[in-house]
């Protein structure tokens, strides 16, 4: 009898699926997981049209269009071929390096210096002056060549002494433009690392390396491993599976030890910044003083209730300064270091979420706040920088583009703003509705602006800042799906589960709607910090799989609830110490708005998400199991206890501190209580949500008597990218279309 139903119910399905593929595809072309989804053989076709590598090179601006590089001044009125790949090869070849099959991927590595270019390829770095090329009295076109080792990583280079910091077998090197190699570093024991990003990134930390601003010294990360448990993941590609093991420090465990060094140029010594015990906090924001006698740092204590800004001596290593310290009863996270004045290396910029929002204060070297420079009901989302005379700083912001932009922001909006740092005054350089992301010219003159809206794939245009006109349109790109018959995606607003706070939606349906039918919908759920996932950029940030879905006849909704980012400190750590309560009590708000929809069929109901997304699909499946027919939880965390420790203690606090809520967010103590169809997805050396997580619940399901479905994906780590990618979406698509 089971057979039976289960053989007409995906009967049912597919005939009702094809039916309105048939229906749709009479009319238009339709598009495939190939087309949609990042690694697909046809995607590059359907992303908006771009300028490659648009950057700023002195006032010029660049770009690569085919075989050629392309520059031009604001005033021009188009760009002139500065460089081609034919020339670019017969200048490597006469000077003796091998020639490139493409244009490389080009950096400005002296912002103020026009014409020179880096680039990295066959085991070479090559600093190329694409003016000289035209110059008949230039001496020199290739400034300078570094030789490369294929084990070297984590290059950072120093504009003012043109040497380049690397890391190689976990310590730091230096290689001079005469290709000389100084060692920084000299560790031979396994489990210390130097030159790498620390804390598992988190932080803002994306880096280990920070050159002093005149490039006297060095300053690097060492991280002392040796005291946390080996994690083991295998390589099944071995003749013999190997294991391959990693350090990942858990939340309640022994976490690494981190120190500062300072490498000086001038005689080869290492000083060691002595931040003194307890040796288990957080080190981040490393920053130099202008003078590059001192370094700052962001020093935080494991428990992230308070960090300490403090400035140590480079050349001994003594606390010079503790300049202010913030507390909070839940967790501080810095996240950008000091950002001192070009024109006064008495001041500096400091970004803190303080007063509820992230927002910019100036200090100076003594830790005197002199004001608050930002402040409104909008989160400040980046820095830019300043123009040429350290008049104005840019800022990007979700402010409202009205008066003063001290009322309420859009978050689903971001804009920047330029500030005049003596008068205090605020204009927004970018007004238009939508998503704006600025590169500004180092004169602080002009800027390219690269805009998205609902409406609009891409724009970019070249901006005058003294009156905000724009000069020229370098980019409008068409719409790459409009010989398609496309979703409709539209946004709205509701009250969150607590009443009073609000949440936005974003709901994508099918093509020519028919609302007297009933259509089975997904939730696509994210819903934890850091991340967003209904924006006013374009398509208001529906991904290809909400199309694809969409389009084979699915309704797709995705609600942003609290915890989620750029809404302020007190909407993010409403999830604190208590990791799925109020999320999910969002996003069942969100089905509740679903099931009042007429065309929704609310007994046809899915849910899917990926790393927290695949903790809260889980939850969701366990917590409302008659609610949700299936679900598909990618990467999912299952006991935050198994988690790393920077994250999850910053939500969670210590396993001992918080025994409930690491008890109620435990999911394989609901494992019982599955109803609906679960697929669970892993990668086997995912190092992020380790493997064990899934394999844990697995185990949970067996003893409870329950059957989830499972997959994995060999030798992928926490998401499945490049060619697999497709492969994933269409075993995701298949188990809604079966049991849905």
């Amino acid at each position: 009898m089971r057979k039976g139903n289960r053989f007409l119910s995906v009967l049912f399905v597919v005939f009702t699926t094809s039916s309105f593929m048939m229906q749709l595809g009479a009319q238009e072309k339709l598009l495939t997981l190939q087309d949609l989804i990042p690694g697909g053989r046809t995607q590059f076709r359907f992303v908006p049209r771009n300028l490659k590598q648009l950057q700023w090179c002195g006032e010029q601006y660049i770009y690569v269009k085919g075989d050629s590089l392309l520059a031009a001044l604001p005033a021009d009125k188009t760009g002139q071929v500065a460089l081609t790949l034919e020339q670019l090869n017969r200048t490597l070849e006469t000077a003796g390096y091998p020639s490139t099959g493409n244009m490389p991927d080009f950096s400005v590595p002296f912002p103020k210096q026009p014409g020179v270019l880096a680039f990295h390829y066959k085991n070479y770095r090559i600093h190329f002056d694409w003016k000289a090329l035209h110059d008949p009295k230039a001496r020199k076109i290739i400034c300078a060549a570094y030789i490369l080792d294929p084990q070297w990583k984590n290059f950072e280079f120093c504009e003012a002494n043109g040497c380049l910091a690397f890391t190689e077998n976990n310590n730091v090197r230096i290689l001079s433009d005469e290709n000389r190699t100084s060692v920084v570093t000299d560790e031979t024991e396994d489990g210390i690392v130097c030159g790498t990003a620390v804390h598992q990134n988190e932080f803002g930390i994306h880096k280990g390396l920070f050159w002093s601003p005149q490039g006297a010294a060095l300053a690097f990360y060492r991280m002392d491993e040796r005291m946390v448990t080996d994690y083991p993941l295998v390589n099944i590609h071995a003749r013999v599976a190997k294991a391959e093991p990693f350090k990942y420090p858990m939340a309640g465990m022994k976490s690494h030890e981190v120190t500062v060094g300072v490498y000086h140029l001038s005689d080869g010594q290492v000083t060691w910044m002595k931040t003194g015990l307890p040796k288990e906090k957080y080190l981040t924001g490393i920053a130099w003083s202008p003078d590059e006698k001192s370094i700052y740092i962001a020093e935080l204590n494991r428990e992230q209730n308070e960090c300490r800004l403090v400035r140590y001596n480079a050349r001994t290593g003594g606390k010079e300064a503790e300049l202010f310290t913030e507390r909070n009863e839940k967790y501080v996270e810095p996240q950008n270091p000091v950002l001192f004045l070009p024109n006064d290396p008495t001041r500096f910029i400091w970004q803190s979420q303080r007063d509820g929002y992230n927002h910019l204060y100036l200090y100076d070297i003594h830790g005197k706040l002199l004001k608050q420079l930002t402040s409104g009901k909008w989160v400040v989302t980046g820095a830019p920088g300043f123009d040429e005379k350290g008049t104005h700083l840019f800022f990007a912001a979700t402010a409202p583009c009205t008066g003063d932009a001290t009322g309420e922001g859009n978050p689903l909006e971001n804009h920047t703003w330029q500030l005049n740092l003596k008068t205090g005054i605020r204009t927004c350089i970018n007004p238009t509705p939508g998503v704006h992301q600025v590169s500004v010219s180092p004169s602080g003159l002009y800027s390219i602006d690269r805009t998205t809206s609902p409406a609009i794939p891409r724009d970019i245009d070249l901006l005058r800042l003294k009156d905000r006109k724009t000069l020229k349109s370098l980019l409008s790109a068409p719409n790459p799906f409009k010989e398609y018959e496309m979703p409709d995606v539209t946004t709205g607003t509701m009250t969150a589960a607590d009443g009073k706070t609000t949440l936005y939606y974003r709901l994508t349906t099918p093509p020519r709607l028919d609302r007297a039918q009933k259509y089975p919908a997904i939730v696509y759920v994210y819903g934890g910090p850091h991340a967003r996932l209904v924006t006013g950029g374009w398509m208001n940030g529906a991904g290809g799989w909400d199309i694809y879905m969409a389009l084979r006849g699915y309704v797709m909704f995705t609600i942003d609830g609290r915890g989620s980012a750029d809404r302020g400190f007190e909407f993010e750590s409403a999830i604190h110490r208590q990791l799925g309560v109020c999320e999910m009590e969002d996003q069942m708000k969100g089905v509740e708005f679903l099931k009042s929809l007429p065309w929704v069929d609310g007994d046809r109901l899915g849910v899917h998400g990926w790393s927290y997304g695949g903790f809260m699909t889980t939850n969701l499946m366990l917590t409302h199991p008659d609610v949700f027919k299936a679900g598909v939880a990618g990467g999912p965390v299952i006991d935050w206890s198994h988690y790393e420790i920077m994250y999850g203690e910053r939500y969670m606090d210590h396993p001992k501190e918080n025994p409930e809520g690491y008890g109620n967010a435990d999911l394989r103590e609901k494992a019982g209580h599955l109803k609906g169809r679960l697929l669970l997805i892993h990668g086997d050396i995912d190092p992020v949500v380790v493997w064990q997580h899934s394999l844990l619940f697995l185990e949970a399901c067996v003893n409870a008597g329950v059957f989830p479905d499972y997959f994995v994906y060999p030798r992928h780590k926490h998401n499945v990218t490049g060619k697999d990618r497709p492969h994933l979406y269409e075993k995701i698509t298949r188990y809604f279309d079966e049991h849905l």
